[in-house]
Order: structure tokens, then sequence, then C-alpha cells
């Protein structure tokens, strides 16, 4: 299929205190093709949000996206992309949900008021179009009495309102894109199962194309084509997501899987993978993962690329050139 995004080498960096820069987001590569969910997997700390802000070209200063780094939506380059031209594919063409509602809602105007700005800044159509067209959005997210709800006040409604009116902002363009960035954290398990089915439905309706970012590779299986594995800035492990369930390669990727609780089939106590996500200035050389893989490889002092271990299946692991999973 043609990707409707494409990733290349991306690369963003921050200036240190005492000269030099450390780099979180380091050559990252994906494709993601339209009606397609990608899922981008993680700890905190490995980059993933800040991937997904770079795609936008909403990295923080004094952040910058490096030269070599190539990001195209079709046939445009949103990096040579300035001005009104950028504003007009930011929330417009690719949308992005953010993590907390309560950070990204204004407190003191209503539901109403807030997706209506984003109808009016894409289109051109009466106060009265607007406000029936966040009613059908809140409507479309699943939220009852849509038109009771547009007079609300962020503080009035549940976090699993919150997020579905965020959803609804994010769909008032009528985007090609949507980025979702751990758009369940804090929902109990009920509401997050709510959130993520209204998501699929959404794709499936509008024929969107979804990155999902997210920590918790149980709501990965059964929702994602595909599935990025992130590690210390970069991709470790890239599959189809059935192929990465029923093999995952990277002994990182493995550890993640070795971390989900079970309800059936449980042996014993999890098992953790040993210390933290290092910091951008402290990456180790070589293989990043080497200071906490229970595998000591030979060649683990180099930095690996990207290795083939199955058909559309990468890992970033000499353990692919020795044919060991």
């Amino acid at each position: 299929m043609t990707a409707l995004l494409e990733v290349q080498n991306l690369r963003v960096s921050f200036p240190e205190p005492g000269g030099g820069r450390i780099v979180p987001v380091d050559g990252v590569t994906f494709t993601l093709e339209r009606g397609r969910t990608l899922a981008l997997v993680g700890e905190s700390g490995c980059g993933k949000s800040l991937t997904s802000l770079a795609i936008l070209r909403l990295v923080p200063p004094p952040g910058r996206i490096d030269d070599g780094s190539t990001v195209r939506f079709g046939e445009t380059d949103l990096l040579a992309l300035q001005g009104e031209a950028l504003r007009r594919v930011r929330g417009r063409r690719i949308a992005m949900i953010f993590q907390d509602p309560m950070t990204s809602l204004n407190p003191v105007f209503t539901v109403e008021s807030q997706i209506t700005e984003v109808v009016h800044a894409h289109f051109e159509v009466p106060k009265r179009e607007a406000r029936d067209r966040a009613a059908a959005l809140l409507q479309e997210v699943g939220i009852p009495d849509p038109l009771a709800r547009l007079k609300s006040y962020p503080h009035q409604l549940s976090g699993g309102m919150r997020q579905r009116v965020m959803i609804a902002i994010a769909l008032a363009g009528q985007p090609e894109i949507l980025i979702a960035d751990e758009p369940t954290t804090a929902l109990d398990v009920t509401v997050q199962a709510q959130i993520l089915e209204v998501l699929d439905g959404l794709r499936e309706s509008h024929g969107m194309a979804v990155l999902l970012i997210t920590h918790d590779l149980g709501i990965v299986a059964g929702r994602a084509d595909r599935v990025a594995v992130m590690y210390a800035g970069q991709i470790v492990e890239s599959a189809p997501t059935g192929a990465l369930f029923a093999n995952p390669s990277h002994p990182y990727t493995q550890g993640l899987f070795g971390s989900i609780p079970r309800l059936t089939g449980a042996t014993g106590r999890l098992s953790p993978i040993p210390g933290n996500v290092p910091p951008p200035s402290a990456w180790p050389s070589g293989c990043r993962f080497r200071t906490r893989c229970p595998i000591v490889h030979p060649r683990s002092a180099e930095a690996p690329p990207l290795l083939p271990v199955g058909p559309d299946h990468l890992i970033r692991c000499w353990l692919a050139e020795d044919g060991a999973r």
C-alpha cells in the first residue's frame, strides 16, 4: 500500500548545558498507510511522544529536528512547510489527541466553544452550522445528550467524557491521520476499553490512519495492524502485530511481554526488566539495551542496524545475524 505518512531517519536534538547536543529521538523510521493503525510502544522516556510532536512540528524550543530527517505526508514534505501552509495540515489533515485532557482543554470555555473554534479555524461555516457539527461530533464519540453537554465545562465531565471531547475536537477538522498519544492514561479499565472502541470505530467509519502511542502492549493486540517498539530513542523491533505477538524477537520486546500480568497460565512472579531507561545524555554506546539485556552478545559494543528475522519483521539486534531469537 502507498504510505500516507512516511518518516525516515527522524532525529530530534536538544542542546546540552556544557555544549554539544543530546538526541532523544535518533533515526526513527516507519510508514503509515491509510485506514491502518500503527502502534508505537515503549517505556516512558523512550521518545514516543517526542516523535509524534516532531511529525506535527511541535518540538518545544530549544529542540530542533536535525538535517537528514524526512517526514512526508503523501507528496508533502512536512519539514519544509511554514506559516499558513503548515497550519492547513496541522489540526486539519493530521490531528492529535494529547495525554491529559485536563491540561489540553481550557477550563474557562465550554465544550461547544472549544469544538467550534476548531471548526471555524478550518471551515468557513455559519455559527449555527458549527454548533450542529459540534453536537454531531459529541454524539459520534458516544457522549449522551450532546446538546446539553455542549454547555458543560471540562471540570463538569468525567475523565472518560473529557477524553471523548478531546477526540471530538481532533475530529472537527476531518483529519486523514489521527495521532493518539496515550489516549487511555489515568482511565479505569472499563473506560479504557470504551475509548479504544471509539477510536476503532472512527478509523473504520472515516477511513483514517491512526498512530497509537502507548506503553501498554495489552491494548495493542487486535487493534493495531503493525507494532513498532521503541527503546532509548530508536525503534528496536517492527513487525505486523500478529507476528510480533507470536514471536517477539528483540530481548527488550521479550522483556515487555514478560512484564505483562496474566490471569491464566501464570507460573510465578512477573519478570520485570532490570534497571531503567537511561536518559538521552547517558545512552550506552553500541546496542543501547546492552546494559539491561540478559543476553551478552560479542558484538553488543557495536551499534546494530535493523535486521530481518522474518517476513516484514525487523529487530535492532545482532541476534538476527545469528539466527537466534
